[in-house]
């Protein structure tokens, strides 16, 4: 079954070279070249992917990833962005985007991201259907993975779609050690060198929307010499 994408962006130029090779990839295109027109079809719940410029005519990117993830919609979002700041790469990431590219990109990069995403959703929907454990509570932390719900003392913790898959990575496995570039290859779907420091962000982040005491961390723990791990001596049920 085609994929269906949709790519807001307001270079034409842009538009039509991301369009061939997203039909290379057997994919159903459809694009929009302001915010506001883009922001309509990127409600539809329907879509696999949605490739969204940041700055755009209308509304800005980031208003339009924040808006569809107010509306619960989970579809992946895959950001562009001329800026080389990395303050607006975190912005978009902060609002619910998945993943970014910097321009200009590769084409060869542009589709490994694509292909990672793709694959990434395939592997949780048979995660899904093998029945994997759906809730996992660690004394006052609970992770509920059909609603992608993170509450601390029964009080929601509002995580991007990032965030919320690294806690669900290591907490699926308290104990075991996971190093950078194998947490950017599970999260991510790729592996690159010199994006480890995108792995150490999102700890830095998570940690300061779950932790209750930054300098001594409950449950998310550093592994000196390897990378992360999620506490195994705390109380599951």
């Amino acid at each position: 079954m085609k994929k269906k994408v949709l790519i807001v962006e307001d270079d034409r130029d842009i538009v039509a070279l991301l369009e061939i090779h997203l039909r290379d990839l057997d994919c159903d295109v459809t694009f929009a070249f302001d915010g506001t027109q883009g922001y309509q079809l990127a409600l539809d719940p329907t879509l696999d992917l949605i490739i969204l410029d940041l700055m755009l005519p209308g509304m800005e990117g980031t208003e339009i990833c924040r808006q569809v993830r107010a509306h619960n919609i989970i579809t992946p979002i895959l950001m562009l962005t001329a800026r080389s700041e990395e303050i607006d790469r975190v912005l978009g990431l902060e609002f619910g985007a998945d993943d970014y590219l910097t321009k200009p990109f590769s084409v060869r990069e542009f589709i490994a991201r694509v292909k990672a995403i793709f694959r990434r959703t395939q592997m949780m929907s048979v995660k899904n259907r093998e029945g994997q454990k759906r809730r996992m509570n660690f004394d006052s932390l609970s992770i509920d993975l059909d609603m992608r719900k993170v509450t601390i003392q029964d009080q929601r913790v509002e995580l991007s779609p990032k965030e919320f898959d690294l806690l669900s990575l290591l907490a699926s496995s308290p104990g075991k050690s996971y190093d950078r570039n194998r947490i950017l290859n599970l999260v991510w779907g790729y592996d690159f060198d010199g994006y480890e420091h995108t792995v150490n962000s999102h700890i830095n982040r998570l940690r300061a929307k779950i932790e209750p005491d930054l300098s001594n961390p409950k449950y998310i723990l550093t592994t000196w010499g390897v990378g992360y791990r999620f506490n195994e001596e705390l109380r599951t049920g």
